[in-house]
């Protein structure tokens, strides 16, 4: 869905307040005491089935992860995402990235294509760069030096062509400017890089691994690029950047197809699930990933207070009170406490109007 065109700067709202996020249970609970416990959290797209963690050796523990350790790591997740291990920067989860990269040019003319991400705009106005958030490719102009673009996007999963990235990638590379593609949730897709496919130093990759691997309290990340911009964000990240127990889980988790595939099956048939539970509830499905959905309704202000009553937190957004996104709910119990709110909330159906289930 396009978004009018704004200009951000610090002074205004969007960097003045605390950004809000999903994930913040301790303030739900604050907000709702008496909800049914346990609270099922379904504000964050983090996948509910995590990696297996197994047995840690208690080296990566109590040394400092070594050269090796990280190289072995940088190596696996360019097989992973179809990358040369010479592109693969290793970062204290992407948000890390997000923040330095503003730091490492001066100041630019900035696109976000949103909305997505607030993170993005906030840290690039934060460092004194000129933001526009654009509701599509066509509307950003030719004096932009950076472009920002989620892919799939959060959080409506809009997922920019590979051709007008292609493009675009040129037009900036041409400013010596950079296209970042923020590909965090992209694992939910059996695709590589696109910083793998646009070999161009103009192109920046951001990869998560703590969402589709489910272990986001992990804190590793990755950006995928190359020349001068690559070896400036090493540095600024500093020696030891994610630590070795990570070090030591990432490096099974990337390697493992088997469990790769297997959960991108269980994460599409988890969705398609709520889907069909969202069609039930009057809900309009505008998009998502297999890790989160995005639905609209005029209800959604009143059905997010009765979600909350009832003990399930879902992510709500100030500047879009018709939205609501939903994560996967990580039981069989869960879905049904997620379905029982939901009818709770919906208007009555007349007759003759039953809803129908979507196909799988």
């Amino acid at each position: 869905m396009p978004t009018a065109e704004r200009h951000i700067s610090w002074r205004q709202g969007l960097l003045d307040e605390p950004a809000e996020h999903g994930g913040d249970l301790a303030g739900i609970r604050a907000a709702h005491p008496h909800a049914p416990q346990p609270w099922i959290d379904l504000s964050t797209g983090i996948n509910p089935w995590p990696y297996p963690l197994g047995q840690i050796p208690r080296a990566a523990w109590q040394n400092l992860p070594s050269a090796a350790d990280l190289d072995r790591v940088r190596a696996a997740a360019a097989a992973h995402y179809g990358a040369e291990p010479g592109q693969v920067v290793l970062a204290p989860g992407s948000q890390a990235i997000i923040q330095w990269l503003p730091r490492l040019r001066g100041r630019s003319r900035v696109a976000v294509l949103g909305p997505t991400y607030d993170e993005h705009a906030r840290s690039w106005a934060a460092c004194g760069h000129q933001v526009t958030v654009a509701g599509t490719l066509e509307r950003i102009g030719r004096d932009i030096d950076v472009v920002i673009v989620g892919r799939p996007n959060n959080p409506d999963g809009r997922v920019a062509s590979f051709s007008a990235l292609a493009e675009m990638a040129i037009r900036v590379g041409r400013r010596g400017g950079w296209l970042v593609v923020d590909e965090a949730f992209a694992d939910v897709m059996d695709a590589s890089s696109i910083a793998a496919v646009l070999r161009s130093e103009a192109v920046i990759s951001l990869r998560s691994f703590g969402k589709f691997f489910g272990l986001a309290g992990g804190r590793l990340g990755a950006a995928l690029l190359s020349g001068t911009v690559r070896d400036d964000l090493e540095r600024a990240l500093g020696p030891w950047p994610v630590p070795g127990p990570m070090l030591h889980v990432a490096a099974r988790a990337f390697a493992d197809e088997t469990w790769i595939a297997r959960t991108r099956d269980r994460l599409a048939k988890a969705a398609a699930r709520l889907d069909r539970l969202a069609v039930r509830a009057r809900l309009q499905l505008v998009g998502g990933t297999t890790l989160f959905r995005l639905y609209e309704s005029a209800r959604a202000p009143a059905l997010f207070d009765t979600l909350a009553a009832s003990g399930v937190y879902v992510r709500r957004f100030a500047d879009r009170p018709s939205w609501l996104r939903l994560g996967l709910p990580p039981t069989a119990d869960a879905e049904r406490r997620l379905a029982r709110a939901l009818m709770a909330e919906q208007p009555k159906t007349q007759p003759g109007k039953e809803p129908v289930d979507p196909a799988p």
